[in-house]
């Protein structure tokens, strides 16, 4: 096994140099009721709660001193018991992602990671009782603080516990994979090893580390450190005996371990398919995690995640990360916040699907009434009726007190009489996409809001300058492209037209940002920029079925993109009327660049592409689909297919910068990230369209300058 007193990390510290917001290591002696002494160590970097303490070389080093210290102090009587928190409302936030991805080679970051298994692993040595009292945020390396600890206590208010590290391309290396599932037992490790980060790096409450058995003991916030304290003292003496029952036994080990990694595995391929590396890494080390020492888990840790902190999917996860921590906070082309007009009251024309999520997420993030009008009032009321039972929903798990659900369903109003608007300061149509009927819409509903009130159109494809032809003020619209499902995806495409002035752009993206979404500017055209992208890829994909390759090698063909899904599942997933409508609409503006495709709609009008269980988990294709399908006699090969794809893509991703769709690169690759599901592990589609050559093929340039370390090299 490694020792890692014999490893130099200094020089850890020296390649860092003055960069590192250094979070110390303070301790001060607390007089416990029994009369014994505790070490309170806290971690603190000195600045206030938006700066969050982070774990570079010289803070680990610190650290790792400190509690030496406190493990001599341990063996001379000193002290009876050490616990760890952090400054307030945070304890840690893991490593600093900026530093990690400067690591310049695998030996610097396998030293790197030894570091933090020497440091943290300090607390399990101290020689006496080690507590961690989670007191605020605790992600990566924050959360695996803990787990070194002997015992835990978690504050009711802590916003967020995690353990992203897949969703960037790394493994939870600093003990997570290894004592977690130990500790919580292998299913409940899968879910936050695994299942939460690719879920949108979902994260845990309090509640949740408690139910868990990460935590053993949970407290109010207004005496959190003081009940905590008094609690370790209690466990000291003997008082209080912690008992695990998620701890997992024999039969857990010699049945279910194996089983569940197997299943996690199944899971994966069919969800995010071969491509993202970490996933699979994490679930082959929490299956060793079965035996051994926690030792040879380290050591097996160390190596793995030195393997992918070197490697190019890390470095294109944090070129994604960035984009979506700081770029979404700084949207390009966006008016300043002040001219913004108040909203506080919402207008939702139509009352299918769309609109009624749409109507959701407004008077839940607004919290200020909205009505909804249709053509028919029965429709109108099964519209509130469901608004209402997912208030409902909400309340029955949890997320909203009955208060708050009862104030929220009395702002959700429905009515024909589209009069009810008229002190309406927003107003979103999500009816049929045919452009007469918005512009109708439109046309009559400017004649009852005020002159203020600004319009919004939730079009996915039409031109939002036309849905506005009719309007006597075009200068009040603008285009709010959601995704489905609404409440999950984080992207809204904000669409100017030549007429929308700064007013009306400004208070869109204000009211993307109190929506909780992140918003790109984009300019009014076909597809704007997700669905542009995408119909590339469908168009494509049926480019070659049509011409006779079999739908499954299409599927495996443009798998190394690393998509949530193939092709023949996001037509699916999209509906085949609206991705031929999609690959029509295309065609139409641009008819030497993407393909109409005869099959598609022969797909379209028999109704079914894949054959799914009752469950909705695919099967494999629907025969009566694949006899319909006709015309093809020179089927493509995979790599073929795949490189259309990529120089296609890159010709197009170019087009759309030449003309201004977006401000740059990275407004496109923001928006696949955030509206496709584009994985951080391909750092957004030009740097991939650089690594892989079809920037150079197509124009004998890259994207990016310089190009992400790893990506597009």
């Amino acid at each position: 096994m490694t020792d890692y007193s014999t490893v130099d990390f200094e020089s850890l510290v020296a390649l860092a140099g003055d960069d590192e917001v250094v979070t110390h290591s303070y301790v001060r002696d607390v007089p416990l009721p029994s009369g014994r002494t505790l070490a309170l160590l806290t971690l603190d970097n000195g600045r206030d709660h938006t700066r969050p303490s982070t774990l570079g070389a010289a803070t680990l080093l610190e650290y790792a001193t400190t509690l030496d210290r406190l493990r001599a102090r341990a063996a001379a009587g000193e002290i009876h018991a050490v616990a760890v928190t952090g400054k307030p409302f945070i304890l840690a936030a893991g490593a600093d992602l900026s530093k990690v991805a400067e690591i310049p080679d695998k030996e610097t970051a396998k030293k790197f990671v030894q570091l933090g298994h020497h440091a943290l692993g300090r607390l399990s040595t101290v020689g006496v009782p080690s507590f961690v009292f989670y007191n605020g945020l605790a992600l990566g390396g924050g959360l695996e603080i803990g787990l070194h600890a002997d015992y835990r206590t978690v504050d009711a208010s802590v916003p967020a516990l995690a353990l992203p590290e897949v969703f960037l391309g790394l493994v939870p290396g600093w003990g997570g994979a290894t004592i977690l599932p130990n500790l919580i037992g292998i299913e409940n490790a899968l879910k936050v090893v695994i299942e939460n980060p690719l879920k949108q790096n979902r994260t845990l409450t309090a509640k949740d580390a408690l139910d868990l058995g990460i935590a053993d003991v949970i407290f109010p916030s207004v005496n959190f450190l003081e009940d905590s304290i008094r609690w370790a003292d209690a466990v000291i003496s003997g008082d209080i005996a912690v008992s695990r029952p998620n701890a997992p036994g024999r039969i857990e080990r010699l049945v279910k371990w194996d089983a569940a990694i197997g299943i996690a595995i199944k899971t994966l391929k069919r969800r995010i398919g071969p491509v993202p590396q970490a996933p699979y890494a994490a679930l082959e080390l929490m299956r060793a995690a079965k035996g051994g020492t926690r030792a040879e888990g380290f050591q097996r840790e160390d190596e793995v995640l030195a393997d992918l902190i070197a490697g190019d999917q890390l470095q294109a996860s944090v070129y994604a990360f960035n984009l979506v921590q700081k770029r979404t906070k700084r949207p390009a082309g966006a008016p300043d916040a002040d001219v913004a007009k108040k909203v506080t009251k919402v207008g939702v024309i139509g009352a299918g699907y769309m609109a009624t999520q749409l109507a959701l997420l407004f008077v839940r993030r607004l919290r200020v009434p909205v009505v909804i009008t249709d053509i028919d009032q029965a429709r109108v009321d099964t519209s509130v009726a469901r608004i209402r039972d997912e208030i409902d929903a909400l309340l029955g798990k949890g997320r909203v007190s009955p208060d708050e659900a009862n104030r929220l369903k009395a702002l959700v109003t429905g009515t024909t009489d589209k009069a009810d608007f008229a002190d309406c300061d927003w107003v979103i149509e999500a009816v049929f996409e045919e452009l007469e009927i918005k512009q109708d819409v439109f046309a009559e509903i400017e004649r009852i809001v005020s002159a203020e009130t600004v319009l919004a159109t939730n079009t996915s494809s039409l031109s939002v300058e036309q849905i506005g032809a009719k309007l006597a003020h075009p200068e009040r619209l603008v285009g709010f492209h959601f995704f489905t499902p609404v409440a999950v995806m984080p992207l809204i495409e904000v669409v100017r037209t030549p007429h929308t002035d700064d007013a009306t752009l400004s208070t869109a993206m204000v009211t993307a940002r109190n929506l909780k979404k992140n918003a790109v500017i984009t300019a009014d055209t076909p597809g704007f920029v997700v669905n542009r992208v995408l119909a590339k890829l469908l168009g494509e994909a049926m480019y070659a079925v049509d011409n006779g390759t079999p739908f499954a090698v299409v599927d495996q063909a443009i798998a190394p993109l690393g998509l949530p899904m193939p092709p023949s599942q996001l037509l699916d997933l999209v509906g085949l009327k609206v991705g031929a409508h999609v690959l029509d609409t295309h065609h139409a503006a641009f008819p030497d660049r993407f393909y109409r495709s005869e099959n598609l709609h022969r797909l379209a009008d028999h109704g079914a592409l894949l054959d799914k269980d009752d469950a909705g988990r695919v099967k494999g294709f629907d025969k009566g689909a694949m006899k319909i399908l006709s015309g093809g006699t020179t089927p493509l090969g995979a790599d073929e297919i795949l490189v259309r794809l990529q120089d296609g893509l890159a010709d197009e991703v170019r087009r759309m910068l030449d003309d201004g769709v977006v401000a740059a690169p990275e407004d496109i690759d923001l928006c696949m990230i955030l509206g496709a599901g584009f994985p951080f592990q391909m750092g957004g589609v030009t740097p991939y369209l650089d690594r892989v050559g079809a920037s150079e093929r197509v124009f004998g340039d890259t994207f990016h300058h310089p190009p992400v370390r790893g990506v597009g090299d």
